[in-house]
């Protein structure tokens, strides 16, 4: 492996260890000419997932894309830049093992809508304003209705569960 640094070709590996996605390994090097440390990931080539567009061109999956629009989503929320990877990895996994090479955008997009949904309300809405291609306030709201109609429901479903209700401690005479 060629020194970023230098150009030196000669390079040794100082650590390996398993990468975040499944099959990739990253490996810690260090440049024999110049001394500096770099981390490289080796990952296995796999056949290309081709995501089928609505004007029906095609184009590689692009998991850095993916990750763009969901930190564009995220902006100024607090959400980890680990919880952010963990749902790329889950998309591009769940991509990966499917039986088809070929998935819509659509597929994509949903499974990127259910994430955010389930992480951040606002990451939520704000992915689904682009995705959803909301012409104006009302859709806002709209989606925004639905979202305070499940938390009133999931709300309402944990007000009817009743704790037990606990006698006095027995003693041991």
């Amino acid at each position: 492996m060629k020194c970023p640094y230098c150009g030196n070709p000669n390079t040794r590996v100082v650590d390996s260890r398993p990468g975040k996605i499944e099959f990739e390994v990253r490996r810690r090097r260090e440049c024999q000419e110049c001394g500096r440390r770099f981390t490289t990931y080796e990952r296995v080539e796999q056949a290309p997932v081709m995501i089928v567009k609505k004007d029906n061109r095609r184009e590689e999956f692009d998991r850095d894309k993916v990750l763009r629009g969901i930190q564009k989503a995220c902006e100024k929320r607090a959400i980890s830049v680990n919880q952010i990877e963990q749902i790329v990895d889950d998309i591009e996994r769940d991509l990966r093992e499917g039986r088809d090479q070929e998935v819509s955008a659509k597929v994509v997009g949903e499974k990127i809508i259910n994430a955010l949904k389930e992480l951040d309300d606002v990451a939520y809405v704000r992915f689904a304003s682009v995705y959803r291609e909301f012409k104006d306030v009302t859709d806002f709201i709209q989606e925004l209705e639905s979202l305070i109609h499940k938390e009133h429901q999931s709300s309402d479903v944990k007000s009817d569960i009743k704790p037990e209700m606990e006698g006095p401690a027995k003693t041991d005479d």
